[in-house]
């Protein structure tokens, strides 16, 4: 199969050719290589490849044969590294494989290498030190977002059509905005964080994926979703699976239109002028939209505050953790000052300090689901900003503390963090774009607890009233060896 044809194609319609025998899943597999031989090396989303170890049966599931990636963090593939993007878990092997990635073999999918993340997830910019920045397919100067960055850039410039990422904060969601992919962040409990973890970041932090389409991120969830054994808690099963969603219509939504983040920062014209147009598209479309406010139940720096400790608290585990199993030290040749700093003021979090932070979640939580006991879906920017230039994060936090780096990070990405705290889903959408920069602005919605199958159906409605998928980036496997 050549490039061009390999990257006309979603995960879903790869699948469907398989099943059809009209190419083979080991094909598939050759374009993925080619595809990451091709662009790889100028966007270095991709930090360790692998040949094949799956066969899955064609046909078996709707993404059976499909070429698949995986985040260097939160799921683990037996005799894989998993080093979480720094120097301090370098050469860390799983023994076994997570839940997650047991589902994702059970899927169908062949997992052919892992993508680049900042250093423990711990930022929206994907520009570690040990293995450098990933860049923005769109423009290399710019981050394509983080932590699910590495993903984003693969998947944004064709080496897979879909692909693995986390979300505690924006995670997945950021990067969709910065490369122009679709990302849904799920339930919290959609998606079991084990067996290593049944919560990570305190019930912030959940899996899920990136997809140039809204039917790919529908199967995968499918796919992956429902509890397993020792989960703590898990969210109510779908009525239906979300690949039935997406050929529904929504039906009529009370929309809430939030274009000012809590934190009062501005949101740059270009990306509010694409966040008016998605609110009109809404209105012809037949749903109701509002100028609205969302209380956050608590003051804006209660909330960085309490992020702040949770975060950092359990950093100083996964550090110590890293530090004791490699016998390394915890200074600047292992760790990055960013995450130093973070370690050190989570070090001096108390009992009684932690428990407020779960306090704080818990009226975060209470308040915005009570907003969508009023309203169906709130619409806001995914970002206030087009994606930054590499090296700009670094920028205005060189005297922070842990409190204030989190505080810059939330600075960068206002409006995403509130729906990790509340544990509803919410998901970025890909329409607009900055004509002026050649860059795509995502436009987030978010639901009430549980409710991906109401973005599932309105995802799918925008997606074909203002389609985005033929959009190609400056790098882009497809254009690698397109015949004259």
């Amino acid at each position: 199969m050549e490039l061009y044809e390999y990257t006309q194609y979603d995960a879903v319609g790869l699948a469907d050719l398989v099943a059809r025998g009209e190419v083979t899943a080991a094909e598939l597999t050759g374009a993925a290589q080619d595809a990451m031989a091709a662009v790889n090396p100028r966007i270095n989303a991709v930090v360790e490849s692998w040949p094949a170890e799956d066969a899955p049966a064609p046909g078996s599931t709707p993404l059976a044969g499909v070429p698949f990636l995986i985040k260097d963090l939160a799921v683990s593939m037996r005799g894989k590294r998993v080093e979480l993007g720094s120097r301090l878990a370098a050469g860390n092997l799983a023994r076994e494989d997570s839940f997650l990635m047991r589902r994702f073999r059970r899927a169908g999918l062949v997992t052919l290498g892992r993508t680049a993340t900042p250093e423990f997830a711990y930022s929206t910019t994907t520009e570690p030190v040990l293995y450098g920045a990933t860049r923005n397919p769109w423009d290399l100067t710019r981050t394509p977002g983080g932590s699910s960055g590495g993903s984003a850039a693969a998947v944004a410039a064709g080496i897979t059509p879909l692909a693995h990422a986390t979300d505690a904060a924006g995670s997945i969601r950021v990067p969709a905005a910065g490369t122009g992919l679709f990302g849904l962040k799920p339930t919290r409990g959609r998606v079991s964080l084990g067996p290593d973890a049944d919560e990570v970041f305190n019930g912030l932090a959940v899996h899920g994926g990136l997809s140039r389409t809204v039917r790919d991120s529908a199967a995968l969830l499918d796919l992956i979703q429902g509890p397993e054994t020792g989960d703590p808690y898990f969210a109510e099963r779908p009525r239906r699976p979300y690949t039935e969603e997406v050929t529904e219509e929504p039906g009529r939504l009370s929309v809430g239109l939030v274009t000012t983040p809590w934190n009062g920062r501005a949101v740059e014209p270009a990306v509010l002028k694409s966040t008016l147009a998605a609110a009109r598209l809404l209105e012809s479309l037949g749903h109701r939209v509002d100028v609205t406010a969302v209380d956050l139940g608590v003051s804006w720096e209660e909330f960085v505050l309490a992020n702040a400790r949770l975060w950092s608290a359990n950093l100083v585990t996964w550090i110590d953790g890293f530090a004791e199993a490699f016998g390394r030290p915890v200074d600047e040749s292992t760790v990055e000052p960013e995450m130093l700093v973070s370690y050190a003021w989570g070090r001096k979090v108390s009992g009684a300090e932690f428990v407020q932070a779960l306090d704080v979640r818990n009226r975060v939580a209470r308040s915005i689901g009570a907003h969508f006991e009023a309203q169906d879906v709130v619409l806001t920017p995914t970002l206030p900003e087009v994606p930054v230039p590499l090296g700009t994060y670094g920028r205005g936090a060189e005297n922070a503390d842990g409190r204030g780096w989190l505080e810059h990070l939330f600075h960068r990405s206002p409006f995403t963090a509130a729906f990790n705290v509340a544990g509803t889903p919410a998901m970025s959408v890909p329409l607009g774009f900055d004509h002026a920069t050649g860059m795509p602005i995502g436009v987030q919605f978010a639901a009430g607890h549980g409710r991906e199958d109401v973005l599932f159906r309105l995802a799918a409605q925008l997606e074909k009233a203002a389609p985005w998928s033929e959009r190609r980036p400056a790098v882009w496997a497809g254009a690698a060896a397109r015949p004259a």
